[in-house]
């Protein structure tokens, strides 16, 4: 029995932690924005060494971060970017020559064994290695030869927000900089961050009411195409991770491919569509959507072009669409949140899940 004098404990609703994170992520975006001189050295780095082939790796969120990282190395220096094969390297010990290569290992707490043995292998195969962490004095930072800090601060919640997007915003800012565009790729994260604070608060009650409808959800599919293929991958993994919604990424191509037969009225597909030159196919895919009946929810900023959508969340047009990931993202994770809550689920403490998280 506690004392009649302890002071009582404060508890917090389910999810505080969840949500206060994804609003703090203009916050963090600005704070990684104050190492750009570090991401500038580094990239030159690479450029002097002709490491032009960029090997990335990382699990969950930082994967699908670096499915982004492929199309921003290719968009931007025009190097040749893959998110590479951590079990060919670590469990099957293929002698691999990566001279040549730019390693960028991506790791929230830098504490993943398989990804700090990667990183070793690849150095002493003659890649340069690069840690993308929040702990610079992490082992997995200690094993390569430069560390990029993430700048994300403290993550409570087990399912990432901000360090996802930072993750995005970090290898942008890598890959323009290895382009000579450094200056300007962080002038357009800046004002996305302003873009991203007035519409964080805008969306927040337009998700709360769509989440609703969806409490007895238990599957679906998220598309997008190009960038924004990330983006379906780590709003899927956020709507798995906090409530339970089997739901699975697909470009919007892939969809004609044999998914569309799995579709009804009860098999939503949430759609993100952005203006860049993969608009038509993500258009083209969403009418696939409408003829089997299924619920379709339009996100992103071209989410207007969708016709007939149940749904609509819209999102402001950045400065360059590279830029778009750091927005279309944001929808997917309020709706995992309030869907959580909508399910009697605490998104913060998903059931089976645990975090190592960065603690200084």
């Amino acid at each position: 029995m506690s004392s009649p004098d302890a002071a009582p404990v404060e508890l917090q609703p389910p999810g505080t932690h969840f949500l206060a994170e994804i609003r703090t992520q203009p916050d963090a975006l600005r704070a990684l924005l104050e190492h750009s001189g570090d991401y500038a050295r580094v990239a030159a780095i690479a450029r002097d060494r002709g490491a032009t082939t960029v090997r990335m790796v990382g699990h969950g969120s930082s994967d699908n971060a670096a499915s982004y990282g492929v199309y921003a190395f290719g968009l931007l220096p025009r190097w040749t970017a893959l998110r590479d094969s951590i079990t060919l390297t670590v469990y099957y010990r293929t002698p691999l020559d990566m001279s040549g290569s730019t390693v960028i290992a991506l790791s929230q707490s830098g504490r993943t064994p398989d990804v700090i043995e990667y990183v070793t292998r690849a150095r002493q195969a003659g890649a340069l290695t690069i840690a993308l962490t929040n702990d610079a004095a992490s082992d997995l930072a200690a094993e390569a030869e430069a560390v990029l800090p993430l700048a994300a601060g403290r993550e409570q919640a087990v399912a990432a927000t901000k360090t996802y997007l930072n993750q995005i915003a970090a290898l942008g800012l890598f890959a323009a900089h290895a382009a000579g565009e450094g200056r300007a790729f962080a002038e357009g994260v800046h004002s996305t961050a302003g873009l991203l604070e007035a519409m964080i608060p805008v969306l927040e009650p337009q998700v709360r009411r769509l989440a609703l409808p969806f409490a007895s959800v238990g599957r679906m599919f998220v598309i997008g195409r190009g960038t924004e293929f990330a983006t379906a991958r780590e709003i899927a993994l956020k709507l798995l991770e906090t409530c339970r919604i089997a739901a699975e990424p697909l470009t919007a191509t892939d969809l004609a491919h044999g998914p569309v037969a799995a579709l009804d009225p009860l098999f939503p597909v949430w759609t993100i569509a952005s203006h860049d030159d993969s608009l038509p196919a993500v258009v083209e895919a969403a009418g696939r959507v409408r003829e089997a009946g299924a619920t379709l929810v339009a996100t992103g900023d071209a989410a207007d072009a969708i016709a007939g959508a149940d749904y609509v969340l819209r999102t402001p047009k950045p400065p360059s669409p590279l830029l778009s990931p750091l927005l279309s993202v944001v929808p997917g994770q309020l709706f995992a949140w309030a869907a959580a809550r909508a399910k009697g689920l605490d998104p913060d403490r998903p059931e089976g899940l645990a975090k190592i998280t960065f603690a200084r």
